[in-house]
């Protein structure tokens, strides 16, 4: 193995933090002409590329993000010998000599093949099966990867965001129903967003096949960029007011898991999969198995009120036994909760209506405005790194603004309580 080249002032990154300029590329050569770079953008994270030197020109090749904000993994996040590891390989893969073309490929039979891997060594197949099916197979599923042109996928990707979306409607149905056409910014925003999600596994799909050795170029979709500035979250959270409410107005059942949401920042998924075992009323902590979507188990402290709690739902319970039980007995399912959610929100005054995964933006939020540091939410919601948690509640932790705002002055403004005093 080639003996790794040092480099002080990207090698560690408090020393690449310090770096002046964002939106620079920083390169050291590591091996005969290739190089790794490093950049910092205008949102703070780190990026590392491959530029390597072809004998006419040079090519770039991004490897993935920077260890700056988030533990390396290898595979995300990389460190400074990570990426240069990376880099040599990109390298030695690229001046291999040109193997000889085989069959043209289909787009439906690289589906075909990445939806077979997908399951393999990915969550969430389902979803992604079902965007495969309903938004990619359609327009592409007998186009060969090698005619497809960076015109062709855009005006897929455009199109994409005008369509109205899907309605969801049972197995039975055979034709497919639309809701209206998006108007609104907010509407509009949304469907551009929805048309990235797809663009993004479209591109995944790609990218294995190049991978794959499927078709020798991909130029063709890394043209191809997402629409700017759609995927900014709207994150919707009740007030303690609304919270208490809609607790008030739930069904005997369901309010348990309402609350223990509330009290957790738990999905759905996790309240109804917990078990009586999971709970540890020594300690404090709840624990949420590695089922979970993060693919990882995570302890959740109680506060005083969420341990009592939890400790009269597991009263007289064994270890096995589900913490959370629909009326009859038995366990809640997928979808269990959506009508009783919806008729809770009528009934509490909810508006906008709330889904389940809005309890947990509530938990995480009110933490936020406590004054809880974004690495804290982020282990308590399971996250993977800050990158997500900081998306959706950064703006709610800045108490530096608040701070700054808090002294100006009046300017001859008295509240009115204040006024009737002195009257």
């Amino acid at each position: 193995m080639a003996r790794s080249v040092r480099s002080n002032p990207l090698e560690t990154r408090t020393n690449r933090l310090k770096l002046a300029s964002r939106d620079t590329l920083y390169f050291v050569t590591v091996g005969e002409g290739l190089a790794l770079g490093y950049r910092r953008t205008v949102k703070g994270n780190g990026t590392w590329q491959a530029r390597l030197w072809t004998g006419d020109k040079y090519v770039k090749h991004t490897l993935g993000e920077a260890d700056d904000f988030m533990e390396a993994d290898g595979d995300n996040a990389l460190t400074f010998f990570q990426a240069q590891g990376k880099a040599t390989a990109y390298a030695n893969e690229a001046r291999k000599p040109e193997l000889p073309k085989g069959k043209p490929v289909t787009l439906g039979e690289a589906a075909s093949a990445y939806l077979a891997w997908y399951k393999e060594h990915r969550k969430a197949y389902r979803e992604t099966e079902a965007t495969v099916n309903a938004h990619i197979l359609p327009a592409w599923r007998d186009k060969l990867i090698m005619e497809m042109t960076t015109p062709e996928i855009k005006r897929w990707h455009e199109k994409l965001a005008t369509t109205p979306a899907r309605k969801r409607s049972s197995n039975l149905s055979t034709q497919t129903a639309y809701r209206e056409k998006p108007v609104t910014p907010e509407e509009k925003r949304s469907r551009k967003s929805t048309a990235n999600r797809i663009l993004t596994v479209l591109k995944a799909i790609l990218n294995k096949a190049f991978r794959d050795g499927m078709v020798s170029d991909d130029t063709a979709w890394r043209r191809v960029k997402p629409f700017e500035n759609a995927d900014e979250p709207v994150t919707r959270f009740l007030t303690e007011a609304e919270s208490t409410r809609l607790v008030n107005a739930c069904a005997p059942d369901f309010r348990p898991l309402v609350k223990a949401a509330l009290f957790t920042g738990c999905r759905y998924g996790e309240l109804t999969r917990l078990l009586t075992k999971d709970v540890n009323l020594d300690t404090g902590l709840i624990y949420i198995s590695p089922e979970a979507k993060s693919g990882k188990g995570r302890h959740i402290p109680l506060h005083p009120e969420g341990l009592d709690f939890f400790k009269t739902c597991i009263l007289g319970k064994t270890g096995k036994e589900h913490v959370f039980l629909r009326s009859d007995g038995a366990p809640w399912g997928k979808n269990h909760h959506v009508r009783l959610l919806k008729a809770a929100c009528v009934q509490a005054k909810i508006e906008p209506e709330i889904g389940f995964h809005e309890l947990r933006h509530t938990y995480a939020s009110t933490l936020a405005q406590m004054g809880v540091d974004l690495l804290t939410i982020s282990k308590l919601l399971g996250h993977a790194d800050t990158r997500i948690t900081s998306r959706h509640y950064a703006h709610l932790c800045d108490n530096t603004l608040k701070a700054a705002v808090a002294k100006l002055p009046s300017f001859g403004h008295q509240p009115e309580t204040k006024v009737q005093a002195i009257r």
